[in-house]
């Protein structure tokens, strides 16, 4: 349940963030009271904090300083009291001006790369899968209720899955697939076939639609099988961030989870669900695996179609305001971009 702030409250909280983002240190009274505008006693500041850190929005990490936000209270922040600012018109223009329709692979790369050094954190974007478009497919009956599902893909490469079966079959059963698929569906997704066959299979006798239905789910993991490719720009520059650098067994947490791209990918995919810019903030969300760790993300189409994600990782005590709109920018360029035909 959100927490219920009067103004007062809100004003001092979202003073206090401000002030830690631009400072990392705590902050004490005596700077809420001159940086907040409010004509406020010290004891009264103090009343307030205690009243904020008892909601858990800060806390005191150590007995005699200031405070500093907790996740919960970078959340309401981003959530209910942050002003965005608009893009620097010189960074729009830079952003235009590199990502231009060009050889995908190229472009996305020169997303990450932008996304890194005009947030100065870890810029990251992840690639479309390949859609699973097969040429051609083969059943091969290895043994009772094993089936090798061969599967050739347009470009020629060949993939293989054994299946294990509910029930044997034989070679003309096996062949009778086969046949009816690549007669029907050879040159489409696994993902289109899946749809399709939903609702023409009742014309086949059950034992060969679920067989079917079986080659199209193991298609789909064939294709999709480390399929997520990961481009990372940047990660380096979180070693000057003095919240994650001074700890060593945190900055091998980092370096884990740049290096485990899988983990990364199902961090960002988790943002394509939503609508425009998502913000997990560490301690809060299990996607983050680093307390110290926030990650601002957000969708990019292809015609219309969500295909991938991008974003900025860098710590908790990031300019949010500056970031969002950066990463909101970058996934509109990389859309359009993505969406036209190369430039000759």
């Amino acid at each position: 349940m959100r927490p219920m702030l009067d103004d007062r409250s809100r004003n001092l909280l979202k003073t206090l963030i401000e002030r830690y983002i631009a400072e990392g240190q705590p902050v004490g009274s005596r700077a809420l009271s001159k940086f907040s505008g409010l004509d406020l006693s010290p004891a009264t500041i103090r009343n307030v904090m205690a009243d904020l850190e008892e909601m858990g929005l800060v806390a005191s990490p150590h007995t005699s300083a200031g405070r500093i936000p907790t996740p919960r209270g970078y959340r309401l922040f981003v959530d209910r009291l942050l002003t965005v600012q608009p893009i620097k018109p010189d960074q729009a223009a830079m952003l235009e001006g590199q990502l231009q329709a060009d050889a995908p692979q190229r472009v996305m790369t020169h997303a990450a790369q932008l996304l890194s050094s005009l947030s100065s954190f870890a810029g990251v974007v992840v690639t479309p899968r390949r859609a699973g478009v097969f040429r051609h497919l083969e059943f091969l009956r290895l043994g009772e209720r094993r089936v090798l599902l061969i599967v050739v893909s347009p470009d020629g490469d060949v993939h293989n899955r054994i299946l294990q079966t509910d029930r044997d079959y034989s070679p003309s059963e096996l062949t009778e697939a086969g046949n009816y698929i690549n007669t029907h569906y050879a040159g489409l997704d696994f993902e289109a076939v899946r749809a399709r066959i939903k609702t023409e299979l009742s014309e086949l006798r059950n034992s060969i639609s679920s067989l079917m239905t079986l080659a199209v789910e193991n298609g789909e993991d064939v294709f999709s099988a480390g399929n997520d490719e990961v481009l990372v720009s940047g990660e380096r520059r979180l070693l000057d961030v003095s919240d994650l650098s001074e700890n060593m067994s945190r900055l091998r947490q980092l370096f884990d989870l740049f290096e485990q791209k899988a983990a990364l990918a199902r961090l960002l995919e988790s943002s394509s669900r939503g609508q425009g810019v998502q913000i997990f903030i560490g301690g809060e969300s299990s996607l983050v695996p680093i307390e110290e760790l926030s990650v601002v993300a957000a969708p990019y189409e292809i015609d219309g179609r969500v295909v991938g994600t991008l974003g900025v990782i860098g710590p908790t005590r990031m300019a949010y305001e500056r970031v969002i709109p950066i990463v909101d920018i970058t996934a509109k360029l990389l859309s359009t971009a993505l969406s036209q035909p190369a430039q000759g």
